[in-house]
């Protein structure tokens, strides 16, 4: 997959999980502006990632470029959403384990 597409991917990802958390938290059919924001700048990290060729999920990268109200933001989006993903993307989410548990594997092998 080219950087590109896997860029497109991931903002794809998160503004999704951060729709669903913003309907069940927020109630409404569009993002709240908290949540609109948090989207805004969840897009603009991934645009300035430097190690988006390499990376699997911010969570496991060396460098965590979120603020940290920002960080603790997009965790709780992702705590909330993240089991609900199978419901409203399957594919998404079966992707989303394969990828955690090769990178696991990778991580361990590296020790």
């Amino acid at each position: 997959m080219d950087i590109q597409m896997k860029r497109a991917l991931e903002k794809q990802t998160v503004s999704l999980m951060i729709a669903i958390f913003c309907r069940a938290k927020h109630g409404g059919r569009e993002l709240c502006p908290d949540c609109a924001a948090l989207d805004a700048y969840a897009r603009l990290r991934s645009d300035r990632c430097p190690f988006m060729e390499t990376k699997t999920f911010c969570s496991n990268c060396r460098v965590h470029c979120y603020k940290p109200d920002m960080r603790e933001k997009i965790r709780s989006v992702m705590r909330f959403s993240g089991p609900r993903m199978i419901f409203h993307h399957p594919v998404m989410a079966i992707r989303h384990v394969i990828e955690s548990k090769k990178e696991k594997n990778r991580l361990e092998n590296q020790k």
